[in-house]
C-alpha cells in the first residue's frame, strides 16, 4: 500500500464567476477538506499547497478562446512537477482543488509517470465543450476532458508539446448525467461512457469491475473526481448542482473499488465549494465519503 500525500491545488481559474464581480469559491476547498478533519482521517503526508494566480477575467470577452489560459498552462506545469515528485517517492497524492482545469496538471503528471497513462473522471458533466462542437469556448472546466483528450486551444490541449495527456481509449467517464449534450458525440469515440443513471442501475461495485476492465492493462490510472456528480439534494455546494447524480455510499464503493487497483496513481477533488456549506456539514459528509473510498489505501 502506498502511502497517501495531500496536497492543495486550490486553482479556480477555469470557473465562470458565481455572479458579477465576484470569484468561485472553490479556491477554498482545500482548506475546507482540512478543517474537516481529512488528512487526520486519511493518515496523510501533509504535501503542502501551490499557490494559485489571481483570478481576473476583467478583459475577457467571448471569441478570445479560454479564459485565463496562460496562467492554467503556467499552473499546470507547476502542479505536475509537485505531483510528479510525489509519484516518483512512491506515494498516492490526493490532489484538493481547486476546478476541473487542474486535470492538465496532475494528467501531465501521470504520463509523465508512466508513460501511456489512463483516466477516470467522475464528474456529473462531459466537460466535453471544445471548438469542434460549440461556437464559444471560455471555462476550462466545462472543458477539461476535452483538452486532456487532446481537442482545443494547443497551449491547453498540448500542455507539455507530447499530444494529448490520455488517448481516448484509455479514458472511462462515470456519473454524466442522461441529457448531456455530449453523449452522441462520444459515442463515437473510444472513451467508454456510463451515466449516473446507468451506474446505478448496474451498481457502483460493478461499474468499478467494468472500469478496471479497461484500466489494469496500463501501467498506471489516474481519478478525477467532480463532487457534482454527486445528487444535487446532497451536495449542492458546487458551480452546476443537477439532480439524479450517485449517493454518498455509492461513490465511496466506486472510489473504493477503484483506488484498490494496484496501477491507481492518485486521485483529485475538484468544484467543491465552501462558500455554499456555511455551516461545514457538506465538507465533512464529502471527508467521511473520501475515507472510506480510500479505505484500500489505509
Amino acid at each position: 500500500m502506498k502511502p497517501i500525500a495531500a496536497l492543495d491545488a486550490p486553482s479556480n481559474l477555469g470557473l465562470r464567476p458565481p455572479k458579477p464581480g465576484t470569484v468561485p469559491g472553490t479556491a477554498k476547498a482545500p482548506g475546507a477538506l482540512r478543517e474537516a478533519g481529512l488528512l487526520s482521517k486519511l493518515g496523510a503526508v501533509d504535501a503542502g499547497h501551490l499557490v494559485a494566480p489571481r483570478y481576473d477575467r476583467e478583459d475577457w470577452q467571448p471569441g478570445d478562446g479560454v479564459f485565463h489560459a496562460p496562467l492554467i498552462a503556467a499552473y499546470a506545469e507547476r502542479l505536475a512537477e509537485r505531483v510528479g515528485r510525489l509519484l516518483d517517492s512512491g506515494l498516492f497524492p490526493v490532489v484538493l482543488g481547486g476546478d476541473c482545469g487542474i486535470l492538465l496538471g496532475t494528467g501531465a503528471a501521470a504520463r509523465r509517470h508512466v508513460g501511456r497513462a489512463g483516466l477516470v473522471y467522475l464528474d456529473g458533466h462531459s466537460d466535453f465543450r471544445h471548438p469542434g462542437n460549440s461556437e464559444h469556448v471560455g471555462a476550462a472546466a466545462g472543458e477539461a476532458l476535452a483538452l486532456a483528450t487532446g481537442r482545443g486551444q494547443a497551449d491547453l490541449s498540448d500542455v507539455d508539446d507530447k499530444g494529448p495527456l490520455f488517448a481516448d481509449d484509455t479514458v472511462v467517464l462515470l456519473g454524466i448525467r442522461e441529457d448531456d449534450e455530449a453523449l452522441d458525440e462520444l459515442a463515437g469515440t473510444e472513451i467508454l461512457v456510463r451515466t449516473a443513471a446507468a451506474t446505478k442501475a448496474a451498481g457502483t461495485g460493478e461499474t468499478a469491475r467494468w472500469a478496471r476492465e479497461r484500466l489494469d492493462r496500463l501501467d498506471g490510472f489516474w481519478v478525477h473526481l467532480d463532487v457534482d456528480v454527486l445528487d444535487a439534494a446532497i451536495m449542492p455546494a458546487v458551480d452546476s448542482p443537477d439532480p439524479g447524480g450517485l449517493d454518498h455510499a455509492e461513490l465511496a464503493e466506486l472510489l473504493a473499488g477503484l483506488t484498490s487497483a494496484p496501477t491507481c496513481l492518485g486521485l483529485e477533488v475538484t468544484v467543491f465549494d465552501p462558500d455554499l456549506d456555511p455551516d461545514g456539514t457538506l465538507a465533512a459528509a464529502l471527508v467521511a465519503t473520501l475515507t472510506s473510498g480510500l479505505a484500500p489505501l489505509l
